[in-house]
């Protein structure tokens, strides 16, 4: 189901429950209860509605995300990636607690799991494959290659403090690296900084949201309290993807080329 369908749904859905409120003025990239005048049973049957006319199951403990109309969407969307009857997040994970998931995304089957350290081929045909600005916005280099060492801090992580999630694809019986999000951990402990590349042949397929959705569940289970990154002030899209994922962006005055965007967990 495309975005634009969620949203309709979603506004349909508001309009049973709140039809007095003018949902044409709603701003989809700020808090959406007080827009329409939702109260704490109100709220209820909205989410009831929305699992109702999706068919998606919306456990309690995911109510904080549903944040803004941006964020519900994209929420909504990543829920019906999950196809019927596979399991749980929990159920199938790596030693170090992470999980495998299996997702349906432009018709393929892909899997989002933990990077291994030998997953370094991978990461290196992933990287040399994506185009110069995809490259460029990501890493902020304009180089093919990157450095093996940079290669081994990719992939050689220890999923504690720098935790790093790829998915990938079976092309002609090998895996193939089509997207990667990882976190670090702050000094302080209680906030991460995220970085994201999705291969350009998959962009706007719906991938970065299941990838930086599955990271901050991560995040979120953890303990970590917020998630910030930063991003370069021409990289539209990405600043529209943030915000669409419930994330505020603040201008460095010190820094003109790029925007910190930064959400509570």
């Amino acid at each position: 189901m495309q975005d634009e369908q969620i949203r309709s749904t979603v506004l349909a859905t508001l309009a049973s429950i709140a039809p007095e409120a003018d949902l044409r003025r709603i701003r989809p990239d700020q808090l959406l209860r007080p827009q329409v005048d939702l109260d704490s049973m109100d709220w209820l049957n909205v989410i009831a509605g929305l699992s109702e006319r999706l068919s998606v199951e919306i456990p309690e403990a995911d109510y904080g995300r549903l944040t803004t109309l941006d964020s519900i969407v994209a929420y909504l969307a990543y829920r019906k990636t999950r196809q019927p009857g596979e399991p749980s997040a929990t159920a199938a994970k790596d030693a170090g607690g992470l999980a495998h998931t299996q997702h349906t995304v432009k018709g393929t089957r892909v899997t989002v799991r933990p990077i291994r350290p030998d997953d370094l081929p991978l990461e290196a045909d992933f990287v040399r494959h994506l185009s110069m600005e995809t490259r460029y916005q990501r890493f902020m280099l304009t180089i093919r290659e990157i450095s093996q060492t940079d290669l081994h801090y990719l992939t050689e992580v220890d999923q504690v403090r720098h935790v790093a999630l790829v998915a990938t694809v079976d092309r002609d019986g090998r895996q193939v690296l089509i997207g990667a999000v990882r976190y670090i951990v702050d000094s302080a402990g209680t906030g991460c900084e995220f970085a994201v590349a999705i291969d350009d042949a998959w962009h706007g397929s719906g991938l970065a949201g299941i990838l930086m959705h599955a990271l901050m569940d991560v995040a979120r289970s953890r303990g970590l309290r917020t998630m910030e990154g930063f991003v370069l002030t021409t990289n539209s899209s990405m600043l529209k993807f943030a915000r669409r994922l419930g994330f505020t962006q603040e201008h460095d005055p010190g820094d003109r080329e790029t925007v910190r965007v930064l959400r509570s967990l």
